[in-house]
């Protein structure tokens, strides 16, 4: 049976209405979180892997973390995550959400509900120029996720994202990395009776 996980979801909310701790924005007395100025949600749709995020409780033991974006005949985007329970090859969890435009002129803040009429806030706060990384916010800045078109994120791109969430005022260091399943390796055939080659 599949168990069901929400990437952004309720919890977003339901933390920021109990209004019982200080957000690490207002912790740290920080300006508002800016956004990217510009999104084009035809090119931001489709898969993306999970690099790194804060963790939460509801995505505890989730690994090879991916969210899918679609979009709807009404114009809002529909969403899927998926996640393998404990490790790449663990169950399947998923979770089927929707999210909505909140700024037409930059398309760079969303709303994502998951337990509607429940909506937590998805912000876009890094993007690369040809949307091979995106790095999605909240204005508590205590939810972050850092995204790829791929499972790997190479490490000067990566380092790169990390300073510049450090100038937005974010704690890197509760960053945890996404272990997702290693890339198949080409096989070489080899000469006729003699073993495959591993091409790496």
């Amino acid at each position: 049976m599949k168990r069901p996980f929400a990437m952004l979801s309720l919890v977003l909310v339901a933390g920021a209405l109990t209004g019982c701790a200080a957000t690490t924005t207002e912790r740290l007395a920080l300006p508002e979180l800016p956004t990217v100025p510009e999104v084009s949600l035809e090119r931001y749709l489709g898969t993306w892997y999970e690099i790194a995020s804060f963790p939460t409780r509801f995505q505890r033991g989730c690994a090879a973390t991916t969210a899918t974006y679609s979009l709807r005949d009404d114009g809002e985007i529909d969403v899927l995550n998926r996640c393998r329970d404990g490790s790449p090859e663990g169950e399947e969890r998923s979770s089927e959400g929707r999210a909505r435009v909140v700024d037409e002129a930059t398309r760079a803040k969303l709303e994502v509900s998951f337990f509607r009429p429940f909506w937590g806030d998805y912000w876009i706060i890094d993007l690369d120029a040809d949307y091979r990384f995106a790095v999605v916010g909240h204005p508590s800045r205590d939810y972050l996720w850092i995204l790829s078109r791929a499972p790997e994120l190479d490490p000067a791109t990566y380092d790169g994202i990390l300073k510049r969430l450090r100038g937005l005022g974010y704690e890197t260091e509760r960053l945890v990395r996404t272990e997702h399943a290693a890339p198949a390796r080409a096989v070489r055939l080899a000469a006729p009776g003699s073993a495959p080659v591993a091409v790496r």
